[in-house]
Protein backbone atom coordinates (compact mmCIF):
# COMPACT_ATOMS: atom_id res chain seq x y z
CA UNK A 1 0.00 0.00 0.00
CA UNK A 2 1.77 3.14 -1.25
CA UNK A 3 0.28 6.79 -0.18
CA UNK A 4 1.43 10.01 -0.55
CA UNK A 5 2.77 11.41 2.57
CA UNK A 6 2.68 14.90 2.39
CA UNK A 7 1.14 17.72 0.38
CA UNK A 8 1.08 21.54 -0.14
CA UNK A 9 -1.62 23.66 1.68
CA UNK A 10 -2.69 27.11 0.94
CA UNK A 11 -3.37 29.79 3.55
CA UNK A 12 -6.76 28.69 4.22
CA UNK A 13 -6.18 24.95 4.48
CA UNK A 14 -2.98 25.34 6.87
CA UNK A 15 -4.82 27.63 8.94
CA UNK A 16 -7.76 25.55 9.36
CA UNK A 17 -5.80 22.30 10.25
CA UNK A 18 -3.95 24.05 12.54
CA UNK A 19 -6.79 24.86 14.61
CA UNK A 20 -8.12 21.27 13.97
CA UNK A 21 -5.41 19.90 15.33
CA UNK A 22 -4.67 22.42 18.73
CA UNK A 23 -8.60 21.59 19.14
CA UNK A 24 -8.46 17.59 18.89
CA UNK A 25 -4.99 16.93 20.27
CA UNK A 26 -4.35 19.26 23.31
CA UNK A 27 -6.66 18.27 25.36
CA UNK A 28 -5.25 17.84 29.22
CA UNK A 29 -2.38 19.37 28.32
CA UNK A 30 -3.93 22.81 29.94
CA UNK A 31 -6.69 25.51 28.26
CA UNK A 32 -4.24 28.51 28.73
CA UNK A 33 -0.87 26.37 27.12
CA UNK A 34 -3.25 25.15 24.16
CA UNK A 35 -4.02 28.41 23.23
CA UNK A 36 -0.69 29.94 23.77
CA UNK A 37 0.85 27.12 21.15
CA UNK A 38 -1.61 27.73 18.68
CA UNK A 39 -1.23 31.51 18.35
CA UNK A 40 2.67 31.21 18.50
CA UNK A 41 3.76 28.25 16.63
CA UNK A 42 2.44 29.22 12.84
CA UNK A 43 4.29 32.42 13.74
CA UNK A 44 7.13 31.19 14.36
CA UNK A 45 6.73 28.88 11.59
CA UNK A 46 6.89 29.23 7.64
CA UNK A 47 4.14 30.78 5.92
CA UNK A 48 1.51 28.55 5.55
CA UNK A 49 1.58 29.67 1.81
CA UNK A 50 5.14 28.53 1.38
CA UNK A 51 4.93 25.30 3.93
CA UNK A 52 4.02 21.80 3.50
CA UNK A 53 2.36 20.14 6.21
CA UNK A 54 4.46 16.79 7.38
CA UNK A 55 2.49 15.26 10.07
CA UNK A 56 4.02 12.70 12.29
CA UNK A 57 1.67 10.51 14.22
CA UNK A 58 1.54 9.84 17.85
CA UNK A 59 -0.65 6.96 19.60
CA UNK A 60 -1.04 6.31 23.49
CA UNK A 61 -4.16 6.06 25.80
CA UNK A 62 -5.54 9.60 26.32
CA UNK A 63 -8.94 8.29 28.17
CA UNK A 64 -9.07 5.46 30.85
CA UNK A 65 -6.87 4.80 33.67
CA UNK A 66 -3.36 4.86 32.04
CA UNK A 67 -4.49 8.32 30.66
CA UNK A 68 -1.68 10.12 32.47
CA UNK A 69 1.15 8.28 30.90
CA UNK A 70 -0.33 8.77 27.59
CA UNK A 71 -0.65 12.11 27.87
CA UNK A 72 3.07 12.31 29.26
CA UNK A 73 4.13 10.50 26.29
CA UNK A 74 2.27 12.62 23.74
CA UNK A 75 3.15 15.88 25.54
CA UNK A 76 6.92 14.98 25.01
CA UNK A 77 6.40 14.20 21.34
CA UNK A 78 4.27 17.23 21.10
CA UNK A 79 7.02 19.80 22.48
CA UNK A 80 9.76 18.21 20.36
CA UNK A 81 7.69 19.14 17.17
CA UNK A 82 6.43 22.62 18.37
CA UNK A 83 10.35 23.49 19.14
CA UNK A 84 10.94 21.87 15.39
CA UNK A 85 8.59 24.22 13.63
CA UNK A 86 9.27 27.37 15.57
CA UNK A 87 12.82 26.89 14.68
CA UNK A 88 12.11 26.01 10.86
CA UNK A 89 12.90 22.98 8.86
CA UNK A 90 13.51 22.58 5.63
CA UNK A 91 13.95 19.17 3.32
CA UNK A 92 14.48 18.85 -0.12
CA UNK A 93 14.34 22.97 -0.42
CA UNK A 94 10.82 22.95 0.82
CA UNK A 95 9.98 24.68 3.98
CA UNK A 96 8.01 22.39 6.49
CA UNK A 97 5.71 22.74 9.20
CA UNK A 98 5.34 19.48 11.21
CA UNK A 99 1.79 18.70 12.68
CA UNK A 100 1.38 15.86 15.63
CA UNK A 101 -1.43 13.98 14.87
CA UNK A 102 -2.53 12.60 17.96
CA UNK A 103 -4.59 9.57 18.30
CA UNK A 104 -6.12 7.64 21.59
CA UNK A 105 -5.73 3.58 21.71
CA UNK A 106 -7.38 3.26 25.82
CA UNK A 107 -4.46 1.32 26.05
CA UNK A 108 -6.91 -1.50 24.38
CA UNK A 109 -5.81 -3.72 21.20
CA UNK A 110 -8.75 -3.08 19.23
CA UNK A 111 -9.23 0.36 19.83
CA UNK A 112 -5.43 0.46 18.84
CA UNK A 113 -5.24 -1.03 15.59
CA UNK A 114 -7.77 1.36 14.27
CA UNK A 115 -5.81 3.93 15.72
CA UNK A 116 -3.00 2.87 13.52
CA UNK A 117 -5.19 2.53 10.63
CA UNK A 118 -6.89 6.20 11.02
CA UNK A 119 -2.64 7.16 11.42
CA UNK A 120 -2.00 5.48 8.05
CA UNK A 121 -4.55 6.79 6.55
CA UNK A 122 -3.78 10.58 7.57
CA UNK A 123 -0.63 9.96 5.69
CA UNK A 124 1.44 10.40 8.59
CA UNK A 125 5.50 10.34 7.54
CA UNK A 126 5.97 7.51 10.55
CA UNK A 127 4.18 6.51 14.14
CA UNK A 128 5.33 7.49 17.60
CA UNK A 129 3.76 4.91 20.13
CA UNK A 130 2.17 2.94 21.65
CA UNK A 131 2.43 2.97 25.17
CA UNK A 132 1.73 -0.59 25.89
CA UNK A 133 3.68 -3.75 24.84
CA UNK A 134 -0.28 -5.43 24.28
CA UNK A 135 -1.23 -2.77 21.53
CA UNK A 136 1.82 -1.96 20.01
CA UNK A 137 2.38 -5.57 19.22
CA UNK A 138 -1.34 -6.33 17.33
CA UNK A 139 -1.31 -2.79 15.96
CA UNK A 140 2.40 -3.07 14.43
CA UNK A 141 1.58 -5.20 11.19
CA UNK A 142 -0.99 -2.33 10.50
CA UNK A 143 2.16 -0.09 10.24
CA UNK A 144 4.38 -2.79 7.96
CA UNK A 145 1.52 -2.83 5.60
CA UNK A 146 1.78 0.45 5.02
CA UNK A 147 5.57 0.59 4.99
CA UNK A 148 5.34 3.49 7.54
CA UNK A 149 7.74 3.39 10.47
CA UNK A 150 6.66 2.93 14.38
CA UNK A 151 9.16 3.93 16.98
CA UNK A 152 7.64 3.57 20.70
CA UNK A 153 8.97 4.92 23.19
CA UNK A 154 7.81 2.74 25.93
CA UNK A 155 7.12 -1.09 24.94
CA UNK A 156 9.37 -3.95 26.65
CA UNK A 157 7.71 -6.71 25.18
CA UNK A 158 11.05 -8.22 23.35
CA UNK A 159 8.48 -10.06 21.11
CA UNK A 160 7.26 -6.64 19.68
CA UNK A 161 10.34 -6.49 17.59
CA UNK A 162 10.46 -9.90 17.51
CA UNK A 163 8.05 -10.44 14.54
CA UNK A 164 10.05 -9.86 11.37
CA UNK A 165 9.18 -6.42 10.47
CA UNK A 166 10.95 -3.94 9.29
CA UNK A 167 9.16 -0.80 10.48
CA UNK A 168 9.05 -1.43 14.21
CA UNK A 169 11.90 0.45 16.51
CA UNK A 170 12.05 1.43 20.11
CA UNK A 171 14.10 4.04 22.29
CA UNK A 172 13.63 2.34 25.62
CA UNK A 173 15.57 -1.30 26.58
CA UNK A 174 13.55 -4.36 26.53
CA UNK A 175 12.61 -6.66 29.21
CA UNK A 176 15.09 -9.00 28.36
CA UNK A 177 17.05 -6.73 30.00
CA UNK A 178 14.94 -5.19 32.57
CA UNK A 179 13.80 -8.54 34.48
CA UNK A 180 17.18 -9.79 34.70
CA UNK A 181 18.58 -6.37 36.29
CA UNK A 182 15.26 -6.42 38.69
CA UNK A 183 16.24 -10.11 39.35
CA UNK A 184 19.84 -9.23 39.97
CA UNK A 185 19.02 -6.73 42.57
CA UNK A 186 16.58 -9.20 44.42
CA UNK A 187 19.48 -11.87 44.39
CA UNK A 188 22.47 -9.60 45.09
CA UNK A 189 21.18 -7.02 47.46
CA UNK A 190 18.05 -8.53 48.72
CA UNK A 191 20.00 -11.82 48.63
CA UNK A 192 16.57 -13.67 48.65
CA UNK A 193 15.84 -16.92 48.65
CA UNK A 194 12.05 -17.65 47.68
CA UNK A 195 10.09 -15.28 45.99
CA UNK A 196 6.58 -14.36 45.09
CA UNK A 197 6.11 -13.67 41.53
CA UNK A 198 2.63 -11.59 40.50
CA UNK A 199 1.70 -10.30 36.86
CA UNK A 200 -1.59 -8.47 35.42
CA UNK A 201 -2.09 -10.97 32.56
CA UNK A 202 -1.29 -8.23 29.53
CA UNK A 203 1.39 -8.99 27.45
CA UNK A 204 3.70 -6.31 29.57
CA UNK A 205 3.27 -7.36 33.00
CA UNK A 206 3.27 -11.37 32.16
CA UNK A 207 6.42 -10.55 30.32
CA UNK A 208 8.26 -9.05 32.46
CA UNK A 209 7.39 -11.33 34.95
CA UNK A 210 8.57 -14.43 33.05
CA UNK A 211 11.90 -12.70 32.10
CA UNK A 212 12.43 -12.00 36.26
CA UNK A 213 11.48 -15.04 36.94
CA UNK A 214 14.02 -17.24 34.39
CA UNK A 215 16.85 -14.83 36.17
CA UNK A 216 15.99 -15.67 39.87
CA UNK A 217 15.64 -19.34 39.29
CA UNK A 218 18.82 -19.81 37.05
CA UNK A 219 20.38 -18.48 40.22
CA UNK A 220 18.53 -20.76 42.50
CA UNK A 221 16.01 -18.48 43.92
CA UNK A 222 13.11 -20.71 44.82
CA UNK A 223 9.71 -19.30 43.19
CA UNK A 224 7.28 -20.40 45.60
CA UNK A 225 4.45 -19.13 43.89
CA UNK A 226 2.95 -17.03 40.71
CA UNK A 227 -0.31 -15.72 40.81
CA UNK A 228 -2.36 -13.42 38.12
CA UNK A 229 -4.51 -10.56 38.82
CA UNK A 230 -5.98 -7.98 35.99
CA UNK A 231 -4.85 -4.81 34.61
CA UNK A 232 -8.67 -3.25 36.21
CA UNK A 233 -8.51 -4.96 39.44
CA UNK A 234 -8.85 -3.08 42.54
CA UNK A 235 -8.82 -5.78 45.04
CA UNK A 236 -5.76 -7.95 46.14
CA UNK A 237 -6.72 -8.96 49.50
CA UNK A 238 -6.98 -12.94 47.91
CA UNK A 239 -3.72 -12.70 46.57
CA UNK A 240 -2.15 -10.74 49.54
CA UNK A 241 -3.31 -13.37 51.90
CA UNK A 242 -1.65 -16.11 50.46
CA UNK A 243 1.31 -13.88 49.84
CA UNK A 244 1.35 -13.88 53.59
CA UNK A 245 0.81 -17.06 54.78
CA UNK A 246 4.07 -18.26 52.04
CA UNK A 247 6.08 -15.03 53.86
CA UNK A 248 8.71 -14.83 50.97
CA UNK A 249 11.63 -13.00 50.86
CA UNK A 250 10.37 -10.78 48.27
CA UNK A 251 7.09 -10.27 45.90
CA UNK A 252 7.49 -8.77 42.11
CA UNK A 253 4.98 -7.36 40.64
CA UNK A 254 4.27 -7.06 36.75
CA UNK A 255 1.95 -4.43 35.41
CA UNK A 256 1.25 -0.84 35.46
CA UNK A 257 0.99 1.81 38.35
CA UNK A 258 -2.55 1.81 38.51
CA UNK A 259 -2.71 -1.53 39.88
CA UNK A 260 1.09 -1.72 41.32
CA UNK A 261 0.43 1.26 43.53
CA UNK A 262 -2.83 -0.08 45.13
CA UNK A 263 -1.47 -3.51 44.97
CA UNK A 264 1.59 -2.82 47.42
CA UNK A 265 -0.63 -0.20 49.67
CA UNK A 266 -2.72 -3.18 50.65
CA UNK A 267 0.48 -5.22 50.92
CA UNK A 268 1.08 -2.79 53.75
CA UNK A 269 -2.22 -2.84 55.39
CA UNK A 270 -1.89 -6.37 55.49
CA UNK A 271 1.40 -6.63 57.19
CA UNK A 272 4.01 -7.52 54.38
CA UNK A 273 7.33 -6.63 55.16
CA UNK A 274 9.05 -8.45 51.87
CA UNK A 275 9.85 -5.65 49.56
CA UNK A 276 8.10 -5.25 46.34
CA UNK A 277 10.00 -5.60 43.18
CA UNK A 278 8.11 -3.82 39.82
CA UNK A 279 9.30 -2.72 36.33
CA UNK A 280 8.83 0.69 34.29
CA UNK A 281 5.22 0.50 34.23
CA UNK A 282 4.63 0.89 38.03
CA UNK A 283 7.74 3.12 37.87
CA UNK A 284 6.01 6.39 37.96
CA UNK A 285 5.79 9.80 40.33
CA UNK A 286 2.04 9.02 40.52
CA UNK A 287 2.52 5.80 42.01
CA UNK A 288 3.60 7.83 45.31
CA UNK A 289 -0.11 8.76 45.36
CA UNK A 290 -1.31 5.53 44.47
CA UNK A 291 0.64 3.68 47.16
CA UNK A 292 1.06 6.17 49.48
CA UNK A 293 3.16 5.25 52.64
CA UNK A 294 3.70 1.86 51.12
CA UNK A 295 5.88 3.07 48.55
CA UNK A 296 8.77 3.24 51.12
CA UNK A 297 8.87 -0.82 50.44
CA UNK A 298 8.88 -0.49 46.91
CA UNK A 299 12.05 -0.99 44.58
CA UNK A 300 11.27 -0.05 41.12
CA UNK A 301 13.11 0.23 37.72
CA UNK A 302 12.87 2.01 34.36
CA UNK A 303 13.91 0.97 30.71
CA UNK A 304 16.30 4.00 29.79
CA UNK A 305 18.38 6.38 31.38
CA UNK A 306 16.66 8.66 34.56
CA UNK A 307 15.73 12.35 33.72
CA UNK A 308 17.75 13.12 36.12
CA UNK A 309 20.68 11.90 35.18
CA UNK A 310 20.25 12.92 31.36
CA UNK A 311 23.13 15.85 30.38
CA UNK A 312 20.13 18.10 29.84
CA UNK A 313 17.29 16.76 31.55
CA UNK A 314 17.30 19.64 33.69
CA UNK A 315 16.53 21.81 30.82
CA UNK A 316 13.80 19.60 29.48
CA UNK A 317 12.10 19.39 32.77
CA UNK A 318 11.76 23.12 33.30
CA UNK A 319 10.26 23.51 29.42
CA UNK A 320 8.33 20.65 30.10
CA UNK A 321 6.98 22.01 32.98
CA UNK A 322 6.27 25.34 31.90
CA UNK A 323 4.40 24.46 28.46
CA UNK A 324 2.18 22.08 30.42
CA UNK A 325 1.97 22.83 33.90
CA UNK A 326 2.79 19.18 35.42
CA UNK A 327 5.72 17.52 35.67
CA UNK A 328 6.86 14.74 33.61
CA UNK A 329 5.74 11.00 34.50
CA UNK A 330 8.41 8.81 32.88
CA UNK A 331 8.52 8.46 29.14
CA UNK A 332 7.83 12.17 27.47
CA UNK A 333 11.54 12.45 27.00
CA UNK A 334 11.46 9.34 25.16
CA UNK A 335 8.72 10.34 22.21
CA UNK A 336 10.49 13.81 22.21
CA UNK A 337 13.77 12.16 21.21
CA UNK A 338 11.82 10.02 18.50
CA UNK A 339 10.92 12.83 17.01
CA UNK A 340 13.86 14.02 16.45
CA UNK A 341 15.06 10.42 15.46
CA UNK A 342 12.28 11.01 12.52
CA UNK A 343 13.22 14.52 11.67
CA UNK A 344 16.89 13.43 11.65
CA UNK A 345 15.92 10.42 9.07
CA UNK A 346 14.03 13.29 6.70
CA UNK A 347 16.80 15.45 6.55
CA UNK A 348 19.69 12.08 6.17
CA UNK A 349 17.28 11.01 3.21
CA UNK A 350 16.36 14.71 2.06
CA UNK A 351 12.72 13.27 2.04
CA UNK A 352 9.17 13.44 3.39
CA UNK A 353 8.49 9.98 1.68
CA UNK A 354 7.46 7.27 4.87
CA UNK A 355 9.52 4.72 3.18
CA UNK A 356 12.50 7.03 2.34
CA UNK A 357 12.04 8.04 5.91
CA UNK A 358 11.91 4.47 7.33
CA UNK A 359 15.02 3.52 5.44
CA UNK A 360 17.16 5.94 7.06
CA UNK A 361 15.75 5.65 10.52
CA UNK A 362 17.33 1.92 10.68
CA UNK A 363 20.83 3.61 10.22
CA UNK A 364 20.12 6.54 12.69
CA UNK A 365 23.54 7.59 14.53
CA UNK A 366 22.03 10.28 16.62
CA UNK A 367 23.04 11.55 20.30
CA UNK A 368 19.48 12.42 21.68
CA UNK A 369 18.49 14.11 25.17
CA UNK A 370 18.15 10.40 26.49
CA UNK A 371 21.15 9.17 25.15
CA UNK A 372 23.01 7.73 22.31
CA UNK A 373 20.17 6.47 19.68
CA UNK A 374 21.09 3.53 17.38
CA UNK A 375 19.29 0.61 16.46
CA UNK A 376 20.23 -2.96 15.68
CA UNK A 377 18.62 -5.19 12.83
CA UNK A 378 15.67 -5.88 14.79
CA UNK A 379 15.12 -2.30 15.49
CA UNK A 380 16.31 -2.63 19.35
CA UNK A 381 18.22 -0.51 20.79
CA UNK A 382 22.17 -1.17 20.51
CA UNK A 383 22.81 -0.35 24.17
CA UNK A 384 19.85 -0.05 25.88
CA UNK A 385 20.31 1.48 29.80
CA UNK A 386 17.96 0.60 32.82
CA UNK A 387 17.73 2.84 36.27
CA UNK A 388 16.72 1.17 39.47
CA UNK A 389 14.67 3.59 42.05
CA UNK A 390 14.08 3.28 45.17
CA UNK A 391 11.83 5.82 47.13
CA UNK A 392 12.89 8.61 49.90
CA UNK A 393 10.29 10.90 51.34
CA UNK A 394 7.92 10.10 48.74
CA UNK A 395 10.22 10.79 45.71
CA UNK A 396 11.94 8.79 43.37
CA UNK A 397 15.33 8.20 44.01
CA UNK A 398 18.06 6.45 41.48
CA UNK A 399 19.69 3.15 42.97
CA UNK A 400 21.59 2.29 40.63
CA UNK A 401 22.04 2.73 36.28
CA UNK A 402 22.69 -0.59 34.50
CA UNK A 403 23.93 -0.72 30.74
CA UNK A 404 23.41 -2.70 28.42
Amino acid sequence: MRVKFAYAVSIAAAVAMATACGKKSDGGAGTEASAASSAAAPAAAAPASAATVVKIGHVAPLTGLQAHLGKDNENGARLAVEEISAQGLTIDGRAIHLELDAQDDGADPRVGTEAAQRLVDDHVVAVIGHLNSGVSIPASKIYSDANVAQISPSTTNPEYTKQGYKTTFRVVATDALQGPVLADYAMKTLHVKKVVIVDDTSAYGRGLADEFAKTVEAGGVKVIAREATSEKARNFKAILTKIKRAQPDAVMYGGMDVTGGPFAKEAAALGIKAKILAGDGVCTDKVVELAGDAVQNLVCSEAGLALSKMDKGADFSQKYEARFHTPVQIYAPFTYDAVYVIVDAMKRANSIEAPKVLAAIASTDFNGLTGHIAFDDKGDLKAGTITLYDFKDKKKNVLDVVKQ
